[in-house]
């Protein structure tokens, strides 16, 4: 277990939200990272669930190299948007004139509906129109500690259905960058209460985007406590929101946080991101 009651050494971090989420300063992620450097940007990240490491100039293969540190790099199973040319599993999120960006603003852990989720998902702000497009982070560690003890005991015994199916209709309806998706995969089973591989810590592991229902229930006995769930997650004090600059590389941890992606922008405003991310344990 990442040990992270000491504060990074070799490197400046810096708190920026009540629950969630740092700032990096310090580290160029173009150079290969020591051991010791990686063990306290490791600390920092288990402990802050989402890192921000500004004014960064990197090319997809340092991405790729860096997002290797937390696990094998892995492409979309559905691939529902273009790669860098190159380097497949670095996926292009575009927004420029007669091409808007997919829309992402809902609540959501990537690809939680596949039978191994990602661990560690890595976005890097290539182009960016600033005072738009902010992306929030929620904390689903405090979202379960702060229920009563009598719904943690209910829902430790929960699994939940995450299922694409929202996700290949909106690459089908929307004129964006997303790539058409006709064939999804199965439904996968999760714990609604997800131990975390490396911190032990148990967190919320449900989404308003790909949890479809309790597998105990139906859709309409699910929906009322699911809403519930995600009200409790979303509330302002658990979220960080971050406004993005050019050359932002920002990391979190979708086995204990989900994130939204603010809309407030047309394809008028440029913006180029590259999303790497690294793969992990099945929920356990």
């Amino acid at each position: 277990m990442i040990q992270t009651s000491k504060r990074p050494s070799r490197i400046s971090v810096s708190p920026l939200a009540g629950t969630l989420g740092a700032k990096v300063d310090g580290v160029d992620l173009t150079s290969p990272l020591g051991e010791e450097l990686l063990h306290e940007i490791k600390s920092a990240f288990y402990e802050y669930l989402v890192l921000v490491f500004p004014e960064q100039s990197i090319a997809p293969a340092d991405q790729v190299a860096f997002t290797r540190q937390f696990g094998p790099v892995e492409g979309h199973p559905l691939s529902p948007r273009k790669g860098v040319e190159g380097f497949p599993e670095v996926l292009v999120f575009a927004n420029k004139p007669g091409t808007p960006g997919s829309r992402n603003d809902f609540w959501h852990s990537d690809i939680s509906f596949a039978e191994t989720p990602p661990a560690v998902s890595v976005l890097y702000g290539r182009t960016i129109t600033p005072g738009c497009g902010d992306t929030m982070f929620c904390n689903m560690y405090r979202a379960y500690e702060e229920l009563s003890e009598g719904m943690r005991r209910m829902l430790d015994r929960l699994t939940a259905l995450h299922t694409s199916e929202a996700l290949a209709l909106r690459n089908r309806d929307t004129n964006s960058d997303g790539l058409p998706i006709f064939e999804i995969p199965p439904p996968s089973r999760h714990p609604v209460v997800r131990t975390h591989a490396v911190t032990n810590r148990k967190a919320l592991y449900v989404n308003p985007y790909f949890t479809s229902q309790f597998n105990e229930m139906t859709r309409d006995e699910s929906r009322p406590l699911l809403e519930y769930l995600y009200a409790r997650a979303a509330r302002p004090e658990n979220v960080y929101r971050h406004s993005w600059n050019q050359g932002d590389l920002l990391m979190w941890d979708n086995r204990c946080a989900m994130h939204y992606a603010v809309y407030d922008y047309d394809d008028s405003q440029p913006r180029l991101m590259h999303r790497t991310t690294a793969g992990g344990d099945r929920p356990r």
